[in-house]
C-alpha cells in the first residue's frame, strides 16, 4: 500500500476509535433525578444520536473496504483523499449534533438550576399542549446569556442532516426566576405550535389576499403584518397562555434605548419594539377585554412618547396603529384547516385566562396553596403575572413561589414517570396470554 493510502487508512481507523468514545448521555451526565429530561425526550435523543453513530461506523467500514480494493487496482491517493474528506465531514456533523444536546443537558447538573429547568420543561409542555389537534413533541429547556429566547423546533433539519427529535428552547438566564420568563418561553413554544398547525403559511395567504384587496403598495400595513406574522403568532400564543404576564415580560425584553425602540426595519421578521408592545396589548384586549390592556399600552407610550419623531416614522406608526384592530380580529378569528373548523380564539379556550378569573384563582390559592400546585403550570404563571401586575404580589414573593413551583413540577414529573414505569411490569403480568 502506498504511503498516501496507508495514511488515510490510519486516519479512518483513528476516526472510528474516537467515535467509540462518544457515549450515550445516560452513561455520562450526572444530575439528580428531578433535573432529568423526560424519558420520551431522552429516548428520542439517544436513538437519533445512536443511529448517526451507527451510520458513520458503517460508512467508515465501507471506506476501509473500498480503500483496500482501490489499492489493489493501483488507484491514486487523490480520489481516496476526496472520499475520506466526505467521511470526516460526516463525523464532524455527528459531533455537532451531539454537542447541541450536550450543551442543553450539562446544565441539568447545576445545583437548583437543573431542577428549575426540568420545571420549565413542564411549563413548556403544558403551554404547547393542544391534544385535539396534534401530538406534542418532547420539549427541553436550557439557559443562556442575553435578553431574548430562541427555539430549535422539533422535526426540523439538524446541522449535517437528520430531523431534530425534540424541541430545544433557549431561555434567558437573567429572567430566572420570575413570571417574565413565561413570556419568553411561551413565545418560543408558539413557534413550535405554529409549525404543527401550519399557522404561518395559512395566515400569510389570508394577509396577502387582504393586501391585494385594499390595493396596498410596498408600504401597506398588511404587507408589514404579512412579513412579521411568524413572530406575531409567537406573541399571540404567549398572550393566550399566560395573559398579561406575556405583555409585561415583552416590555422587559424590548425596553431598549429610544433609538432601537423606534428603529423601523420593514424587512425584519420581528415587529419593531414600539409597535410590537402595542400589538401585544391589542391581542390581549381581543382575547380578554379588560381596561388593563389600555393602561398597559398607555404605560408603554409614556416610556416612549412619539413626540420628536420625524414625519416619515410618524406616518408609518399612524398607518400601523390604524390597522391593528382589523389585523388582530383577523388573527384571533383565523380558522386553519388543522383546527377542524374552529378559530384560534376558540381552540385556545382563553376564557380560563380572563383577568377576573385569574384574580379569583389567586385569592383561592392564597387561602389554599395546595390548589396552586395542582393547577396547570401555564395557568399558574398567568395567575402570578396578573397578581404582580395588580400589586398583590411582590417581586420577592413571586421569585420564591415560582422557584418552589418549578421544583415541584420537576419532582412531580419525575415521580409520575416512575409510577408509570413501575406499573408496566404489573400490567404485562396481568395481561391475558395470547
Amino acid at each position: 500500500m502506498s504511503i498516501g493510502l496507508w495514511f488515510l487508512e490510519q486516519e479512518a481507523r483513528a476516526l472510528v476509535t474516537r467515535l467509540a468514545r462518544v457515549k450515550p448521555f445516560a452513561l455520562q451526565e450526572s444530575m439528580v433525578a428531578a433535573a432529568g429530561i423526560s424519558p420520551t425526550a431522552q429516548t428520542a435523543i439517544e436513538r437519533h444520536l445512536a443511529k448517526g453513530r451507527w451510520e458513520l461506523r458503517e460508512s467508515a467500514r465501507q471506506f476501509l473496504e473500498w480503500l483496500r480494493e482501490w489499492d489493489a487496482r493501483g488507484g491514486t491517493p487523490a480520489e481516496a483523499q476526496r472520499r475520506f474528506m466526505l467521511l470526516r465531514l460526516r463525523f464532524n456533523a455527528v459531533l455537532s449534533q451531539f454537542d447541541i444536546f450536550a450543551d442543553v443537558l450539562t446544565q441539568r447538573s447545576e445545583h437548583e438550576t437543573g431542577v428549575w429547568l426540568a420545571g420549565l420543561d413542564a411549563v413548556a409542555a403544558d403551554a404547547l399542549a393542544l391534544p385535539a389537534y396534534y401530538d406534542t413533541p418532547p420539549v427541553i429547556c436550557y439557559l443562556d446569556r442575553g435578553a431574548g429566547a430562541a427555539i430549535r423546533r422539533a422535526r426540523t433539519r439538524l446541522p449535517g442532516g437528520g430531523e431534530n427529535p425534540v424541541a430545544i428552547i433557549r431561555v434567558p438566564r437573567e429572567r430566572m426566576v420570575g413570571a417574565g420568563i413565561a413570556s419568553s418561553l411561551v413565545h418560543e413554544v408558539g413557534h413550535q405550535a405554529a409549525a404543527l398547525l401550519g399557522l404561518v403559511d395559512s395566515l400569510r395567504e389570508v394577509l396577502k389576499r387582504e393586501w391585494q384587496r385594499v390595493g396596498g403598495g410596498h408600504d401597506s400595513p398588511w404587507r408589514y403584518w404579512e412579513r412579521c406574522i411568524s413572530e406575531v403568532v409567537g406573541d399571540f400564543w404567549s398572550v393566550a397562555r399566560v395573559g398579561l404576564a406575556s405583555t409585561l415580560g415583552l416590555i422587559g425584553v424590548v425596553s431598549l434605548p429610544r433609538a432601537f425602540v423606534f428603529r423601523i426595519n420593514l424587512d425584519d421578521p420581528h415587529p419593531f419594539p414600539w409597535i410590537r408592545v402595542k400589538l401585544s396589548c391589542a391581542i390581549g384586549h381581543a382575547l380578554y377585554p379588560h381596561p388593563q390592556w389600555g393602561r398597559t399600552a398607555r404605560l408603554w407610550e409614556g416610556f416612549y412618547p412619539k413626540e420628536g419623531l420625524d414625519s416619515a416614522r410618524r406616518g408609518v406608526l399612524a398607518r400601523l396603529e390604524a390597522s391593528i384592530g382589523d389585523f388582530v380580529r383577523l388573527l384571533v378569528n383565523h380558522r386553519p384547516k388543522a383546527l377542524k373548523g374552529r378559530s384560534l380564539i376558540e381552540a385556545m379556550e382563553v376564557e380560563k385566562r380572563e383577568p377576573a378569573r385569574l384574580a379569583n384563582y389567586f385569592e383561592r390559592w392564597r387561602a389554599s396553596p395546595r390548589e396552586m400546585y395542582r393547577a396547570p403550570p401555564s395557568l399558574v404563571f398567568a395567575v402570578i403575572g396578573q397578581a404582580r401586575a395588580s400589586g398583590k404580589m411582590t417581586p420577592e414573593a413571586e421569585s420564591r413561589v415560582l422557584a418552589r413551583l418549578l421544583t415541584h413540577w420537576a419532582l412531580r414529573t419525575t415521580l409520575d414517570t416512575s409510577a408509570i414505569c413501575a406499573s408496566l411490569p404489573k400490567a404485562r403480568a396481568s395481561a391475558p396470554a395470547t
